[in-house]
């Protein structure tokens, strides 16, 4: 198997996502997953409002049965919407969050870079998660 085979097989199983179509996502409570390494996130630039997980960790914080588990992997019906810089590490990711049972995980495409052309950089700052988050660190 080649990669763009693997690739082609990752995405097969996913409902991919339109930058467009992120918003709406956010509104119904989906979590944006910033996979992208910290090199990458300083050279490319931050994506306010998404969760930062790095590739190499995601499947053990985002596995509701994993004791190294976030507190938002309340469980398997989560929709966990993954991107990377460009919207390919990312459908791997994602469809390895589906071999785990999270069947609502997809990914971005076009990923950070499409978030930046479509003028959406800063879209999940307003996610029902980032503003809950701002609140109960504003309280301590």
């Amino acid at each position: 198997m080649t990669i763009d085979q693997m690739l082609d097989n990752a995405r097969a199983q996913l409902r991919r996502i339109q930058p467009v179509e992120l918003p709406a996502a956010l509104a119904r409570g989906a979590i944006l997953v910033d996979i992208r390494p910290a090199a990458q996130r300083t050279r490319e630039g931050s994506l306010p409002g998404a969760l930062v997980i790095e590739r190499n960790v995601l499947e053990w914080r985002l596995d509701p049965s994993s004791s190294a588990r976030l507190a938002l992997a309340a469980d398997h019906d989560v929709e966990w919407i993954v991107v990377c810089s460009q919207g390919y590490t990312s459908s791997l990711a994602a469809a390895s969050l589906r071999q785990l049972g999270l069947h609502r995980a997809t990914d971005l495409i076009g990923g950070y870079q499409a978030l930046v052309a479509a003028g959406l950089r800063t879209v999940a700052t307003g996610a029902e998660h980032f503003t809950r988050e701002v609140r109960s660190l504003a309280a301590l």
